[in-house]
């Protein structure tokens, strides 16, 4: 099946504009590494342009226009992208998984989350409103104070290519919801369907300049947006390492960032669980999204009393996992997203065996699938602490495994590591649930699953994956500058400094 991909430019300021350098990067398919097209690619000179088309759509007619109206016509936009992306829910479906890679079926359920998301959003943008002016209790009666909750700005919003989409809507959807303007910057190795979310905004006339969307590569077009004067905040998802850069480049401005980064998440299996519901647990947490989840539990550390019976359990749901184009009805796993990551997990791998692992299952590609950039579902044992496979994020479908004796111990290996993005904990005994799920030092539990994401619930990191949060109530308070505002109602004057007609 040939899926045609739009050709697209940037969009800026409500328009589809040629880059100022009139140069283009090719989409490569994972599935087939073939050329299906090309996205234009973004210099410091279109970021100049899309930056400055935000700031003058946020204080457009001082504001009524956007940034200060009603939640309710803010709302109304946000609906309107929902209704266009639920027409065009299998066409997106199909663009997402050729682009990235991953399964269709995979693909449909994101656009179903990306369509809630605009929605629940859209609730909230209304909800906002009423919330203005919430007064707050004061210990003396001469004042009064309440609080105005404002939009932060003009924003940027730089996203991974792992979620194209999905992860775009999860920052677009709030920043817009709160009042901002945008410019959202996704990952060069997937932009098609961010592309179509601008043609989208155009359908449904959304103002001129609320939201910019350009695409690039992260020197030129990433790290100009990132270190521009006129942008108030940033919103990253992506490597730690460039997190760090970003953070960086924050600082010298004094500007506020959300960060999820990396992950190297664990999933600890308990004795008294039942082998096949957690084994399919277990192998989604990690092999869901081709591997490739910034939250993927890719650390098993299993009870050694149920340890050969649970892993032999797992390489047999691994082996029956179907690989395959993703396009392909039933097909559970699709090709790593590029060639430079496909070599980078095939090197975790062949590290791994070197160091002494053991490659119990998978390792290498599929038989049957001569081109594309697959990699089989692989599970390594025989693993030690100080491996660069227990401790490295691979962004691939690999999982680690290693052995418990006592619920201290592993506590202890769960938090051994510099990342704290998501965790599971797999048991019948709920009170140890309710132990360990304060003892695991992440930002997000799972209890007796493992992935679901739900958008009403927080989500984000602690340590080296970041911080903030992104959905539910948390996300729209990421794009919110708090304003007190206190008045003196007292006829009295205030009496601090000795009146001069009274000398």
């Amino acid at each position: 099946m040939v899926i045609p991909v739009p050709t697209r430019q940037l969009f800026i300021d409500g328009e589809w504009r040629v880059p100022v350098l009139n140069n283009r990067i090719p989409i490569i398919k994972p599935a087939t590494e073939g050329v299906i097209g090309h996205i234009p690619a973004a210099t410091k000179e279109d970021v100049d342009l899309a930056v400055d088309a935000a700031k003058r759509a946020l204080s457009l007619n001082k504001g009524r226009d956007w940034s200060s109206a009603s939640g309710s016509v803010r709302a109304r936009y946000l609906r309107a992208i929902a209704s266009k992306i639920t027409e065009k829910k299998d066409e997106l479906g199909k663009l997402e998984a050729i682009d990235c890679g991953k399964p269709l079926d995979e693909a449909l359920a994101d656009l179903d989350d990306v369509v809630g998301c605009f929605n629940y959003y859209a609730e909230l943008a209304e909800g906002l409103d009423a919330k203005q002016k919430a007064p707050v209790s004061l210990p003396m009666e001469t004042f009064k104070s309440y609080v105005l909750k404002e939009p932060i700005g003009v924003v940027a919003l730089i996203t991974p290519w792992n979620y194209p989409l999905l992860m775009a809507t999860w920052k677009v959807a709030p920043a817009l919801a709160a009042g901002c303007t945008a410019i959202l910057k996704p990952s060069e190795l997937a932009s098609v369907t961010c592309l179509e979310l601008a043609e989208i905004c155009r359908e449904v006339g959304l103002p001129p300049g609320v939201l910019n969307i350009v695409t690039g590569l992260g020197h030129e077009a990433g790290a100009p947006l990132a270190s521009h004067p006129d942008v108030d905040k940033i919103s990253f998802t992506g490597s730690s390492v460039t997190g760090s850069k970003i953070m960086t480049a924050a600082a010298q401005l004094i500007k506020p960032v959300t960060l999820e980064l990396g992950g190297k998440s664990p999933i600890i299996v308990f004795e008294d669980v039942d082998l096949d519901k957690t084994a399919e647990w277990t192998i989604f947490g990690c092999f869901f999204t081709n591997g490739q989840i910034c939250s993927a539990t890719s650390r098993l550390i299993v009870h050694e009393s149920i340890a050969t019976e649970f892993v032999n359990r797992l390489v047999k749901w691994a082996k029956n996992i179907k690989i395959s184009d993703p396009l392909e009805e039933g097909c559970r796993l699709g090709p790593i997203v590029s060639e430079g990551q496909y070599k980078k997990v095939l090197n975790f791998i062949s590290t791994a065996k070197s160091e002494g692992a053991t490659i119990l299952t998978g390792g290498s590609r599929p038989e049957h699938l001569k081109r594309g950039y697959f990699v089989e579902p692989t599970i390594i044992t025989d693993v030690t602490t100080s491996m660069q496979i227990w401790r490295e994020e691979v962004f691939g479908p690999v999982l680690s495994v290693k052995t418990f004796s006592t619920e201290e111990e592993a506590i202890e290996l769960a938090n051994d590591t510099h990342y704290g993005l998501g965790s599971a904990v797999m048991s019948k005994d709920q009170e140890r649930c309710e132990r360990l799920s304060k003892a695991i030092q992440a930002g997000v539990v799972w209890v007796n699953c493992a992935q679901p994401s739900f958008i009403q619930a927080p989500w984000g990191g602690i340590k080296r994956s970041g911080f903030g949060r992104e959905l539910g109530e948390w996300g729209l308070e990421n794009y919110l500058s708090v304003k007190q505002v206190t008045k003196y109602i007292s006829d009295e004057q205030w009496g601090w400094y000795q009146s001069p007609a009274k000398l």
